[in-house]
């Protein structure tokens, strides 16, 4: 049966979003088939992530806006899988959509008919904490953005398809079916919350101040119900003092499930400490069993949390929960650590809610043909997290096992990974080719610029005048044509621009109409089709920042959108063409580092057909799981190992290297080149690769001279020493009595603060081991929390009915072992017991995994990639980029990027690979057309461009006697940050420059405002202050229409210069919107937006102007509101000043010029 170069992937959160991506970009075609309205799952409705707290919608919304632009992807939302036949490589999946009752292709989402229905129901979406229509979209920045009807509360008055100028609404259109051909499935159907309320679960349901944790999610976000104002349900009062129970759902098998959730304790965190951000005088409290901190800084993060916001723990499991009738406030009743009852009153109680199997799952699995584990979770392979029962079927995400959102990201690209291996032969074949005319050669040509203005059906043309504002368009300079639309995003009026290019000549095209954000590359590409460079074009937005905003000021918001058209026009006479460099890729990759990790990365990649240069530092193959017997879940390691080691070393495609020093990496991702010394004769080769895979692994902790007494005592091991023990040689624990294991030895202190991840498990795993083999073996684990995560806590739970005793000391107090004559004395004082002494014949210590350091710092330095503060490396981004540098062409798994368990690291070499394939699938890599360039003639060789860049792109090269720097176009993502530092003005940013910006900054200060309004200028960047004033839009908050904004990609891309010239100009103010410190899409643009508006307000009072005139401040995509109190407080504030022209000293026009 002859494959097929399709994918189905069902589940539209973050995994099948990022599975549908990596197999999208590396040359399949891909179905994501969703069940509800858009993609976007339960991240979409989060407030913050942790550890970084960064906006969730912020750094979510990029990826729906491509997955949703995405040529290779097509989006099936309110679709479902009906039924499955044929064989791996060959499937026939039949669909069934349920109705939208409208077009979705002729659908604009303008949301005139939700504003007209006169139903309001339940607003799932923030956890029926709102209202919303009958008809509606899921929310603000959902993709695709088109609306629809529930059907169980519409009564049928017809109002919405009344006022539908697109004729989209249909009440009679059916459920579609539809049958695919694909050649693998990709499952990730997500997960459901506990849902307390059937069974009154701590009253939940009963007392309306108890209120889940993605409720509360919903509270503290801005967009949320209340707009990020934390009130209690009962009363709309502010909460003081917020109850924080764990494991509601979790660790419990009357309630939801044996297993952990593995995600509830720093989500809890991260809501109290973000509760405190917003509403200091919130006093919140965490009960809870045990602070399972797992992953990358989240020890640090539990830490900051009771350090610098107060947040405090209490180590108890509440039984109950009861109101004050009265007041609505809670009572919790609970047992001290020191054995004392004590009762507290809260305002409001949060149940941190874990994570249950999706409510389709027995359904999905019966209709596929696939194993569930006893939890009703996917059951998967042994050492293959992402393999089914079922052949060609492969699982990520939550569906598996509950997990966090980086572990969902990389078995997500894992499974893509997977799927690589099985289609490899028909990649290719399915994907969509544009065939697109020559370019229109303009250079040397005069502007001859179409402007296109948008009614919106009544959005825009409900506001604004649109006749008058494009009979203003017509006269102004350089305009050719210009015309009014109702859709312009429809397809006849598509087709209506690109017959006017050709009509009039016109060599750029002017949208007004909605944001740029989403619509700029449907315009784009419209242009492109008619022969025009794509970069020809500008967008003003009218929609979100104008008529939406002003919507009770028509005459002002008229005048505004003739400034916005008027700006871009500026803007488009001095766009030119952009040119996407075309680079062949070198088929070929290295992996660094042979362990279990590095060899499963080059099997993918080898599979697949790509040749791989294996390079390893030891003279062997396997890392340190050669230490390491069985997982926890009894699965053989060794043989697995070997296994894998065969098939590695049979393969013919991977060349390895043992014995390897690498002496340097040149280049660049499709073409580098490394240089090598390797094996015993110290032989050199150098070898041409497209992509670096980084897998150097991380070593065991070897205590201090003394510490605990290893190395002086022969009874004092470490836990890997005595799984040795366990396995070959049985019979030397016949003799042992007492066997104490000590946790945390070399980890979660101030040397390595963090947790080792695997410790609690593979102690536990040993100890059960212990008793099988010697039934009379008295076994005692000291602890401080026992983090047996996911479904590992099952056998915590063994070890527990098996007579393992488990007690816990405080880090501040940790163990002490004395020597008393042939046995071991350990003493602990504990929290409840007091002191207490054991004595032992044997201890175990848990050393923790630390990084290879001053290795890994020598190889950052080769791969200019950046490490953290325990030299493990660090990834682009610690939730969707966990596989990924922020250089492109290198990638990472395993414990080089932390501490990890064998499957996880299996898992994330899947990841890397796949990521990598996206590249090497190509035969060519298009370059960024917005990317920075630099003159020679002017630059001075300061290498300030170099420093401030995050993604290497920046060099520094001697030619003709001096020093210069040059871009890289392969690495350039088109910041600015380069330009807006440069001292010498050599650099400049396309697009987004100096040469578009100043007459847009020109513009926007000219106009004349009466009733002695000021002008406000507003540099916003793309991703997060620009998305928030459009959220303001969406949203309808109303703000001065005083404010006129300038787009840029990142606001590390503003120079000082540019903010000055803007007062030159005439404006009365100067805003600057920036993403959250952490939150940068380019990664740290924004802390030298910091640096330099700090410079900005310290020079502005030396020139005359005062320093009030000019604001930053950070806004994310989900601070709509935020936005628009931002700017009446700030509009408000420039009144008070006056005109700009009083601040003047006699000199300062001359200082700014």
């Amino acid at each position: 049966m002859e494959k097929v170069g399709s994918v189905l992937v069902i589940g539209g959160g973050i995994a099948g979003i990022q599975a549908s991506m990596d197999l999208g970009d590396s040359g399949y075609k891909v179905y994501l088939a969703e069940s509800t309205m858009s993609i976007g799952g339960v991240m979409s409705q989060l407030d913050k992530t942790f550890p970084t707290n960064d906006c969730a919608i912020c750094i979510l919304a990029p990826k729906l806006v491509a997955a949703g632009r995405h040529e290779n992807i097509n989006l099936l939302i309110n679709t479902t899988l009906e039924k499955i036949t044929g064989k791996p490589g060959n499937f026939k999946v039949d669909l069934k959509q349920q109705s939208l009752f409208l077009d979705q292709e002729t659908c604009t989402g303008c949301g005139v008919c939700a504003q007209e229905c006169p139903v309001e129901a339940i607003d799932f979406f923030n956890e029926g904490l709102s209202k919303r229509a009958a008809i509606s979209v899921k929310f603000p920045q959902a993709v695709p953005l088109v609306f629809s009807i529930n059907q169980d509360i519409c009564i049928g008055c017809g109002f919405c398809k009344g006022v539908c100028k697109a004729k989209a609404i249909d009440y009679t259109l059916k459920d579609k079916q539809t049958s695919l051909n694909v050649g693998a499935v990709v499952l990730a159907p997500g997960f459901d919350e506990y849902d307390p309320e059937p069974t009154h679960h701590y009253a939940f349901g009963k007392y309306p101040n108890v209120v889940t944790s993605i409720q509360f999610e919903r509270i503290l976000s801005a967009s949320g119900p209340h707009s990020g104002l934390i009130l209690r349900p009962s009363d709309g009062i502010i909460p003081k003092k917020i109850a924080f129970l764990q494991c509601v759902g979790s660790r419990d098998k009357k309630h939801g499930g044996e297993y952990c959730s593995s995600v509830c304790c720093m989500y809890t965190a991260k809501e109290a400490v973000i509760a405190k951000e917003h509403m200091p005088i919130v006093q919140p409290t965490i009960f809870s069993m045990d602070i399972r901190a797992c992953g990358k800084d989240f020890d640090k993060y539990i830490d900051r949390a009771q350090e610098e916001y107060g947040v405090k723990y209490i180590r108890s499991r509440i039984s109950a929960v009861k109101e004050i009738p009265e007041s609505n406030d809670l009572i919790l009743n609970y047992e001290s650590e020191d054995g004392k009852i004590v009762e507290d009153v809260f305002n409001l109680v949060v149940l941190a809610v874990g994570a249950m199997p999706n409510h389709s799952t027995q359904e999905l699995a019966k209709k596929l043909k696939i194993d569930l584990n006893e939890e009703l979770f996917c059951k998967t392979k042994p050492f293959s997290p992402i393999e089914t029962s079922r052949e060609g079927i492969y699982v990520c995400g939550m569906f598996s096992e509950p997990k966090d959102i980086p572990e969902t990201v990389v078995e997500a690209s894992a499974a893509a990974g997977a799927v690589n291996i099985l289609l490899s032969e028909v990649r290719n074949t399915l994907i969509t080719e544009k065939k697109l005319p020559k370019e229109i050669d303009i250079i040397g040509e005069p502007p001859r610029i179409g402007v296109f203005v948008c009614h919106c059906g009544i959005n825009i043309a409900g506001v604004v005048d649109v006749a008058d504002v494009v009979d203003y368009a017509s006269k102004l300079p350089d305009v050719t044509y210009a015309e009014k639309n109702l859709y312009t995003c429809s397809a006849d009026t598509q087709t209506t621009i690109k017959e006017k290019i050709k009509e009039y000549n016109l060599n750029r095209v002017i949208v007004a109409s909605c944001t740029p954000r989403t619509h700029e590359p449907l315009f784009q590409a419209t242009i492109r089709e008619a022969g025009l460079n794509k970069y020809l074009f500008d967008l003003a937005n009218i929609r979100d920042q104008c008529s939406w905003v002003h919507m009770h000021e028509p005459k002002e918001a008229t005048e505004k959108a003739k400034d916005l058209v008027r700006m871009a026009i500026a803007k488009a006479r001095n766009l030119i063409p952009l040119q996407e460099q075309q680079v062949p890729v070198i088929h070929k990759g290295m992996v660094i580092g042979g362990g279990v990790s590095g060899m499963t990365a080059a099997l993918n990649l080898a599979n697949q057909g790509f040749e791989v240069f294996l390079v390893e530092k030891s003279n062997e193959l396997g890392g340190f799981s050669k230490n390491i017997f069985q997982t926890i879940e009894n699965y053989d390691v060794q043989d697995y190992l070997s296994d894998l080691i065969k098939k590695v070393k049979d393969h013919k495609l991977i060349n390895i290297f043992i014995n390897s020093k690498i002496n340097s990496i040149g280049g660049y991702v499709c073409n580098f080149t490394t240089n090598i010394t390797f094996g015993d004769d110290k032989q050199t080769k150098e070898f041409q690769h497209g992509i670096i895979i980084v897998a150097t692994g991380a070593h065991e902790y070897q205590p201090k001279e003394r510490e605990f007494l290893y190395g002086k005592n022969d009874k004092a091991i470490l836990q890997s020493e005595l799984e040795n023990v366990l396995y070959t040689k049985p019979e030397k624990l016949e003799d042992v009595n007492t066997l104490v294991m000590i946790q945390c030895v070399g980890s979660r202190n101030e040397e390595n603060p963090y947790c080792s991840r695997m410790c609690c498990a593979e102690a536990i795993k040993n100890a059960i081991k212990a008793k099988e083999i010697n039934l009379k073996l008295n076994i005692v684990v000291l602890y401080r929390d026992i983090r047996t995560y996911g479904f590992k806590e099952k056998y915590y739970n063994l070890a527990r009915e098996k007579g393992i005793v488990f007690i816990r000391f405080d880090h501040e107090k940790p163990p002490e072992i004395v020597e008393e004559g042939t046995k071991l004395s350990v003493n602990i004082e504990t929290p409840k017991l007091g002191s207490i002494s054991i004595k032992a014949d044997l201890i175990a210590l848990s050393a923790g995994i630390v990084s290879d350091g001053e290795e890994n710092e020598k190889l950052a330095k080769m791969l200019k990639v950046p490490t953290n503060s325990e030299n493990f490396f660090l990834e682009a981004h610690v939730k969707l980029r966990p596989s990924d540098f922020a250089t492109d062409g290198i990638f990472l798994c395993g414990t080089a990027r932390g501490t990890a368990t064998i499957t996880e690291s299996i898992a994330q070499a899947l990841s890397a690979a796949s990521r990598a394939t996206t590249i090497l699938s190509k035969d060519i890599l298009v370059t960024e057309g917005v990317i920075s360039k630099v003159n020679p003639a002017l630059c001075i060789g300061c290498n300030r461009c170099a420093e401030v860049c995050n993604y290497g792109a920046v060099g520094v090269k001697y030619e003709e006697g001096k020093m210069i720097s040059e871009v890289n176009p392969l690495l350039c993502k088109g910041c600015g940050d380069c330009a807006a530092e440069c001292p010498a003005e050599a650099i400049t940013m396309s697009h987004f420059g100096t040469s578009q910006i100043e007459p847009m900054i020109a513009e926007a200060a000219r106009v004349e405002f009466g009733n002695g309004r000021p002008r406000i200028i507003a540099f916003l960047c793309n991703w997060c202050s620009y998305a928030g004033a459009d959220l303001a839009g969406v949203s309808r908050y109303q703000y001065p229409p005083n404010v006129r904004t300038i787009r840029l990609m990142c606001s590390g891309g503003l120079s000082k210069s540019l903010i000055l010239q803007a007062f030159l100009e005439g404006a009365d103010g100067v805003f600057v919107g920036g993403c959250h410190i952490g939150d940068c899409h380019y990664i740290a643009g924004n802390q030298d937006t910091l640096r330099r508006t700090n410079e900005i307000e310290s020079e502005l009072e030396s020139i005359g102007i005062n320093p009030e005139r000019f604001l930053r401040k950070w806004v994310s995509a989900s601070e709509g509101k935020i936005f628009s109190d931002t700017m009446i407080d700030f509009v408000e504030n420039i009144k008070k000043l006056g005109p700009i022209k009083s601040d003047f000293k006699s000199k300062s026009i001359e200082v700014l010029k």
